[in-house]
């Protein structure tokens, strides 16, 4: 048998991390609850954890409490439609009649694992990327759950230092914040 090339995959420790930077977060958002919109505080969970992990691209979505599809609100502009989706106000990914959301980007959702990869055109779920999407050499995807439930997902590529167990545990982190505001926004 020929070489077969594999990428590096990891997921979190499922410790959650604890940082200044986290807890001002975590104040910031409580005290936009009660007069910002979803959008406004997607955003700065987005630039939080692009920072946090050393990510240059993020995407942050909820789940529709109607029919489950997914809805980027937040979302740094890697392909083409990026544009046409931030005048629409949200990139809206459908969920599939057997309810799974399917390729690398809905794994996360599919899966409830929280991960990373090095290489995701070499993981077993992408099926490729959209024609004229920015190339992603790292990829790290995490659930956003409330009490069991898939409320939404953050999805992080491109950082500048190699994804470890560690930005999966960031992520998770931030993502229990942003649960929090999606319950109390839309569920």
């Amino acid at each position: 048998m020929g070489d077969r090339r594999t990428s590096e995959y990891g997921m979190g420790t499922g410790e959650k991390v604890k940082s200044a930077e986290i807890e001002s977060l975590e104040k910031r958002i409580e005290t936009m609850l009660s007069d910002s919109s979803l959008k406004e505080i997607s955003d700065v969970v987005m630039e939080a954890v692009k920072s946090l992990t050393s990510s240059e691209n993020c995407y942050i979505a909820y789940l529709d409490p109607e029919n489950r599809d997914s809805v980027g609100i937040s979302f740094s502009h890697m392909t083409g439609e990026c544009s046409m989706y931030a005048e629409m106000g949200e990139a809206r990914f459908k969920v599939r009649k057997d309810g799974s959301y399917g390729g690398l980007l809905g794994y996360s959702l599919d899966t409830g694992e929280s991960f990373y990869v090095r290489d995701p055109a070499l993981h077993p779920a992408a099926h490729g990327m959209p024609e004229g999407h920015v190339p992603v050499s790292q990829f790290l995807s995490v659930p956003v759950t409330y009490q069991g439930r898939i409320v939404g997902q953050i999805v992080l590529g491109n950082p500048s230092k190699d994804y470890t167990s560690y930005e999966v545990d960031i992520t998770d982190t931030v993502a229990d914040i942003y649960a929090e505001a999606l319950v109390k926004l839309i569920y």
